[in-house]
Formats: C-alpha cells, structure tokens, sequence
C-alpha cells in the first residue's frame, strides 16, 4: 500500500498569507472608524453645549442690560429718552426672537451678529445716559423702580 503524501501547501493557504495584510488593514479601519465617530459625537455634544451656553449668557445679559433701562427710562417722557426707549424696545424684540431651540437655523449666526450690532449700540447711548445723569434730589424718584 503507498503512503499517502503529506498535505502541501496550497494555493489557498498562501492566498490567505498575502491577503491577511490587507484583511487586517480593512477590519482595523473600520473598528477605528467606529470608534472615532463614537468620540467624534461624544466630542461634539460636549462642545455643542458650551457654545450653546456661552450663547445664552451673552443673550441673558443683553436682555437683562436692555430690560433695566427700560424700567430705568419708563418715566422720562421727553422725545430724546423716547428714541432710547424705542431703540430698547427694538432690541428686545430681536432678543425675543432669536431661535434659541432650533440650531438648524440658517441665518443664526446673522441675527446674534444683529443682536451684538444692537446691543453695541445701546451701550454706548446708555453710557452716554449715565455720565449725564445729575444726580439731585428728584434723581431717585425718576430712576427708580
């Protein structure tokens, strides 16, 4: 009886040698893909939320700045601190606005540079406002709340 020969190497065995490389390649690419887009996200919500409140502080002080003088301005009647007052009010209409839930909107970047402008502008009228306060006796019952 002969004896069987021993098993060789085959073609597929060789095969799989070569194409192990890039076997190995394909299947680390894709465990690191999935990986990176699992940081990526975690990444981007941490990120996403603190501009996002960074967004919302600045627009609460804006509101909070524009709402004082407001109350501040409620009793000066005269066509000067009416403008101030139209001007406040306009601005806090556009806070009001502002799309805070919907971060899809296309143009929110364009209204919070609005807001800025606005507020930019105010500023500099209310701090002209407050150098020019005298301060005398009636000052309180006209500035206050």
């Amino acid at each position: 009886m002969a004896a069987a020969a021993p098993p060789g190497p085959g073609p597929d065995m060789f095969e799989e040698i070569v194409m192990a490389e890039h076997r190995f390649h394909g299947e680390g690419y894709q465990e690191g893909y999935a990986e990176g887009r699992h940081a990526g996200a975690a990444e981007g919500r941490r990120h996403g939320a603190r501009h996002g409140a960074r967004v919302g502080a600045e627009i609460g002080s804006y509101l909070g700045f524009a709402l004082t003088w407001q109350c501040l301005l409620r009793k000066c009647t005269d066509e000067k601190n009416s403008k101030k007052r139209k001007a406040l009010d306009s601005l806090i209409g556009m806070i009001q606005k502002f799309p805070y839930e919907d971060a899809t909107y296309e143009k929110l970047q364009e209204d919070l540079e609005k807001i800025r402008g606005k507020f930019k502008q105010m500023k500099i009228n209310m701090d002209e406002q407050r150098r020019n306060i005298k301060r005398t006796d009636n000052w309180k019952s006209v500035y206050s709340f």
